[in-house]
């Protein structure tokens, strides 16, 4: 009889509770549920609507009830940065404020008047990202000061998940490291940066590393559902854990996390927080067993998920519905299309920009880049994907390159995991523009690093090695070779 571990995996636009079993030297999935993920605007903000996933979480793990599948272990993951403060009661203070919410703006000025970016990019091993958390309690600070001073206790978005199951507060490492605030050498909180900024101490507790134990599902939780289970902490942060399932075949493999963001990067066993590192911008987020994900954050499948809303005529400015809906349905094959029908546009734009985090048309944005560049603006949807398309792969490229760069190594394949990994031309443009081949695959690679983490405590793999052979055997693996 198998034996289950359960992965709830949630990201920026839908969570899915995925069961893990190992069999014959695989990893076999089952997706039991899938809900989705929304943010609401409150008090001024973009927030996710924690009610909502907390009962979507709840009701994937009845689902495992009703499959007959009870789960030994569970773990979530989520995206990063984001977090709730609790107070004495444990009830959450003001909204979870998303990281694409304008309260940052004009936040890391005022963190530069207090410590300078060198110092803090040698101390953190972090790039600047204007969504850090550091910035984002920094504009809390001044906008409710009152929160900080009442509250008991920070949890990033899938520790506070895990404290609603069991009643016990872990602060997991891989996800605490994206708050800017852990020192990158000795791997715990920066309390000499913490009180430089005045947030306060007690807020920042001992932090534990994946394959913890949470503990069980509470009483009220287990009643509820209809079983136990024991929760432990994956790699909570989705490409801490997306990483652990990459099926590289040797040590010289670049990584890239392909969703709504591309994360690009390779493992080291040491932080590089030199000034050349910063100043590409590169970053030392931290991993399970003290690995490092050295990468750059780009922005990914955002742009072409936004542009896609748009034309569809789900997204809305000011309460209408966006000026490029077009009565159609786009999907992605559809928009995949168009932009091989519009191979010789050249204009590119800096997808790493800023006006690309969160316009109120991608499509305008885009436009507006381009024009504002002296080049080409793009007339037609082919042209605006190929536009994206071709910006998105040449900046894999300049990554690859400042790789080579700051670590002395050479690199011999792409290996892509998660959701992007399906987009074929993508995949074929990133193999033409690096000029190294793509492996592509597995599709759940989030899911699967989170199970994987499990499975070790669980004894189905002695080490990540033996579990990332096992994921090279299990699925599949699409070769792209660079022309």
């Amino acid at each position: 009889m198998d034996k289950y571990y359960l992965a709830i995996d949630i990201g920026a636009s839908s969570g899915r509770h995925i069961l893990g079993s190992a069999r014959d030297g695989k990893i076999i999935l089952e997706e039991l549920y899938r809900f989705d993920n929304k943010q609401v605007r409150r008090n001024g903000h973009d927030c996710w609507d924690m009610d909502h996933l907390w009962n979507g979480i709840l009701n994937g793990l009845k689902a495992c009830k009703a499959a007959g599948k009870i789960p030994a272990t569970i773990g979530i993951d989520t995206w990063a940065v984001d977090f709730v403060l609790l107070d004495q009661k444990n009830k959450i203070i003001g909204d979870a404020v998303a990281y694409r919410d304008s309260r940052t703006d004009g936040m890391d000025q005022v963190i530069e008047k207090i410590i300078s970016p060198r110092e803090l990019y040698a101390r953190t091993g972090i790039q600047k990202q204007p969504f850090n958390t550091i910035y984002q309690l920094m504009a809390l600070k001044r906008e409710h000061p009152e929160y900080l001073e009442q509250a008991e206790s920070l949890l990033m978005i899938p520790d506070y998940f895990h404290f609603l199951l069991t009643g016990v507060k872990k602060q997991e490492y891989t996800n605490a490291t994206s708050t800017n605030l852990i020192d990158a050498r000795k791997n715990i909180w920066d309390f000499d940066l913490i009180k430089k900024l005045n947030f306060p101490e007690k807020l920042f507790q001992d932090l534990s590393m994946p394959g913890t134990i949470v503990g069980e599902l509470s009483p009220e939780i287990r009643d509820r559902i209809g079983y136990n289970a024991t929760v432990i902490l994956p790699a909570t942060h989705d490409t801490g854990s997306a990483f652990l399932a990459v099926p590289a075949k040797d040590d010289n493999a670049v990584y890239l996390s392909s969703g709504t963001w591309s994360l690009l990067g390779v493992e080291n066993e040491k932080p590089i927080t030199t000034e050349e590192s910063r100043a590409q911008n590169f970053t030392n987020e931290g991993g399970a067993w003290h690995r490092y994900r050295y990468l750059k954050n780009i922005m990914g499948l955002w742009m072409i998920q936004s542009i896609r809303r748009e034309l569809n005529g789900t997204a809305y400015i000011a309460g209408q519905k966006s000026k490029y809906a077009d009565g159609g349905q786009w999907s992605f094959p559809d928009l995949i299309e168009a932009a091989k029908g519009a191979r010789d546009f050249i204009s590119v734009v800096d997808v790493n920009d800023e006006i690309f985090l969160s316009p109120d048309s991608m499509i305008d944005a885009v436009k507006y880049a381009c024009e504002k560049t002296g080049q080409e603006v793009p007339k037609t949807v082919g042209e605006i994907m190929q536009c994206v398309y071709l910006s998105l792969s040449m900046c894999y490229a300049e990554a690859v390159k400042s790789l080579i760069k700051l670590t002395g190594k050479n690199y011999t394949s792409i290996n892509i995991v998660g959701g992007g990994c399906q987009d074929m031309y993508l995949n074929e443009m990133t193999a033409v523009s690096t000029g190294l081949p793509v492996y592509a695959g597995p599709v759940e690679g989030t899911a699967i690093g989170n199970l994987i983490i499990q499975m070790i405590f669980g004894g189905e793999f002695d080490t990540l090695q033996q579990a990332r052979d096992a994921v090279r055997r299990g699925f599949e693996i699409r070769e792209i070779d660079a022309k």
